[in-house]
């Protein structure tokens, strides 16, 4: 209950993005005789109503109905503040102080609800810890529901985007798998036969019939990632895919349906891309029904680490011998870096020093050495490994990950950077 319209329609709005059901009412009267007719899961009410008080109407509802009464969050101006406070003492949930953030608003009022959906949010997710990932995790069990509304993640590259999708996979609950196509990764003249497949004749070389990403994914979900990349001619093939839910393998006649979800990714901007026409706008309207942004690690520290202890963990069950633990000072420098590589960079720091640490406590040094160099190994060739691999990873997300201008910029031809990115295990995050 709010008399503030404009904040009343957007929260009305978001939470029922969340697939929450709202009932939004503007006085005192029209919200007593709704909760007096039909059960709700939290009641969010403003202090000051038109024709009111929302202290008198929660002592009211506590009078006449107590069992209508769900958890109840008070907003309020900071005059009011001592009275908020005694609405606590007489059994309300929260309070909020205006002027509300938003996001923080929303975050509190999942902590207090206990509907089904807001159990998923606090609950701990696949994805992270942080109010951020519970936050993607509540809205991916909402669309999960959705089977025909297409995603599109954003993001920087490393993100996790492909994380992402794979968990919306899971909760969809298909009978399909899960086909992941990296747009930018196919040469222009091949992607139509990556995503409809060809039949045998179809041109040279197509020695067999060949199903492509549509086909293999059906009844799951596929994820074109890179979207942002994909070839001009090829995005007009895409569009009439998505408009008319049927593609046409290459060298055949007959249309197959698309029974897959649909989930796009990207690190670009896509309606800059738009403006440059180099995107079309009515695909991205095609594929931008419903969007979500994949924050980077730097964004989120309750996660860093939550996801340490589950790389340790996955350390431990491939080689039960070694098992390691964190120091303190091990914490305070994963907290304290900011992660320009994201999660893998992570994931690559814990995988290291599992490796090459000496005893079963590892330090900043063994997580960090470049950070914390002194302490840890001193060898000459190891750090040198190191830093050249730090080196490729940089010029190559300078130039993203475009293998022959990377090459160029480094003095490398296109086969010795391919060698070198094999043996430091590089490949293009997703």
């Amino acid at each position: 209950m709010e008399d503030d319209p404009i904040l009343g329609e957007t929260l009305s709005e978001r939470l029922s993005l969340d697939g929450l059901d709202v009932d939004w009412v503007t006085t005192a009267e029209a919200g007593y005789a709704r909760l007096i007719s039909a059960p709700a899961d939290l009641l969010l009410c403003d202090l000051r109503l038109p024709d009111g008080d929302g202290g008198a109407l929660f002592r009211r509802l506590q009078r006449d109905a107590p069992t209508a009464l769900p958890p109840t969050v008070f907003m309020t101006a900071y005059a009011r503040v001592q009275e908020a406070v005694a609405l606590l003492k007489e059994g309300a949930a929260d309070y909020l102080i205006k002027p509300v953030d938003a996001r923080e608003l929303v975050r509190r009022l999942y902590e207090v609800c206990r509907c089904d959906a807001c159990e998923a949010y606090r609950g701990e997710s696949p994805l992270g810890v942080s109010p951020a990932m519970r936050e993607l995790e509540a809205r991916l069990q909402s669309l999960a529901r959705h089977p025909d509304t297409p995603l599109l993640l954003l993001g920087e590259t490393g993100v996790g985007k492909e994380v992402v999708a794979r968990r919306l996979h899971e909760l969809s609950g298909g009978s399909g798998r899960m086909v992941a196509l990296n747009c930018a990764a196919v040469p222009e003249g091949l992607i139509e036969s990556e995503l409809f497949g060809h039949r045998r004749g179809a041109f040279t070389g197509a020695e067999r019939d060949r199903p492509g990403a549509f086909e293999q994914a059906c009844g799951g979900s596929l994820l074109l990632d890179e979207i942002g990349d994909m070839p001009a001619v090829m995005q007009a093939k895409l569009l009439r895919t998505l408009q008319e839910r049927n593609y046409t393998p290459v060298g055949d006649d007959e249309p197959r349906a698309v029974t897959a979800r649909l989930i796009f990714a990207t690190h670009r901007d896509l309606r800059a891309e738009v403006t440059a026409g180099r995107f079309r706008e009515d695909l991205y309207y095609r594929i931008n029904v419903v969007s979500l942004r994949v924050p980077p690690l730097r964004e989120r520290p309750d996660d860093i680490l939550w996801l340490a202890e589950r790389f340790l963990a996955e350390h431990a069950r491939h080689d039960p011998a070694g098992p390691r633990r964190l120091s303190d000072d091990a914490r305070n420098a994963l907290l304290a870096h900011d992660w320009p590589g994201h999660v893998r960079e992570l994931e690559h720091a814990i995988e290291r020093a599992c490796i090459f640490a000496t005893s079963p406590v590892l330090t900043a040094a063994d997580l960090l050495p470049e950070a914390h160099p002194g302490r840890g190994d001193f060898r000459l060739d190891q750090h040198l490994g190191d830093a050249e691999r730090e080196h490729l990873e940089r010029a190559l997300a300078a130039h993203d990950w475009h293998i022959t201008r990377t090459a160029e910029s480094l003095g490398l031809s296109r086969k010795g950077l391919w060698q070198k990115m094999r043996r430091h295990g590089l490949r293009r995050p997703v």
